[in-house]
Formats: structure tokens, C-alpha cells, sequence
């Protein structure tokens, strides 16, 4: 790949597929445990509604929770980056580290992988940073 602008549509659509794959986990879970805390889903079954969710769907609920407060600044941010021209060079490792990084975190997440869980959020953080930096570069420093 070759433009900034494919390696950003590349990485969303992973970082997509990462979403869908987390929610499939958390749905493998409950089916296969058959337990489900509405009412409605449960009732397919014939079963009570739980009184919590599992542990491993609630892992992956906080999982959800910390890429919502993560991916949809990456998605803003690789907007600005693409309309401001800014390091394409830069894009082809920003972007796709970031994406490696919300990978990992959310499997060292699923699977109680301390420091490594924190250590892929900074990995993510950074590259937010970076991207953050470029596009004021090309905006306020380079004129």
C-alpha cells in the first residue's frame, strides 16, 4: 500500500472486524452457556434470566467499552490527518501500529494479560499522539 488514505481504510475496516468479532464472542458465550440477563433472550431458551452477566462476556463488554473510548478518536483524528496532507509516511506506520495495538489490547483484556493489557493501550495512545502531532504540524508549525 502505498497512500495514507489506504492504509487508514485498511484499518478501519480491521479495527471493524474486531468490533463484530468481540460482540460474536460475547454471543458464543451466552449461547453456550445458555444465559442470558433479558428476559427476552432468555425466554428462547426457556431459561431464567440471570442475575449477571458471565465473566467472560463481562470482560468483553469492558473490552467494548475501552475501544469506544479509543477507536472512534482514532476514526476523527484519521479524517484530519487525511483533509490536512499530513506525513503519509508517518499514516503507514501510525495507523497500522494503533490498529496492532487495539488487537492486542482487547485479547490481553479477554484474557487477564496485565502489564501487556496497559502496555497495548499506551502503544494506542501514542499513536494518537503521533497522529494528533502531525496534523497540527502541517496546520500551525510548517507555514
Amino acid at each position: 500500500m502505498e497512500t495514507a488514505l489506504q492504509w487508514y481504510s485498511l484499518c478501519v475496516i480491521v479495527l471493524f472486524l474486531k468490533m463484530f468479532a468481540l460482540s460474536a464472542y460475547q454471543g458464543f458465550y451466552r449461547i453456550s452457556k445458555r444465559i442470558f440477563v433479558n428476559p427476552e433472550d432468555a425466554a428462547v431458551f426457556n431459561k431464567p434470566p440471570a442475575a449477571e452477566e458471565i465473566p467472560q462476556v463481562q470482560r468483553a463488554a469492558k473490552a467494548w467499552l475501552n475501544d469506544l473510548e479509543n477507536i472512534p478518536i482514532f476514526l476523527g483524528l484519521g479524517i484530519a490527518y487525511l483533509l490536512t496532507g499530513a506525513s503519509p509516511r508517518a499514516a503507514t506506520w501510525l495507523f497500522p501500529t494503533f490498529t496492532i495495538a487495539r488487537i492486542l489490547h482487547t485479547l490481553m483484556y479477554l484474557f487477564g494479560f496485565q502489564p501487556w493489557r496497559s502496555i497495548m493501550y499506551a502503544v494506542g495512545i501514542i499513536c494518537l499522539l503521533g497522529m494528533s502531532w502531525n496534523i497540527g504540524s502541517v496546520l500551525y508549525l510548517v507555514k
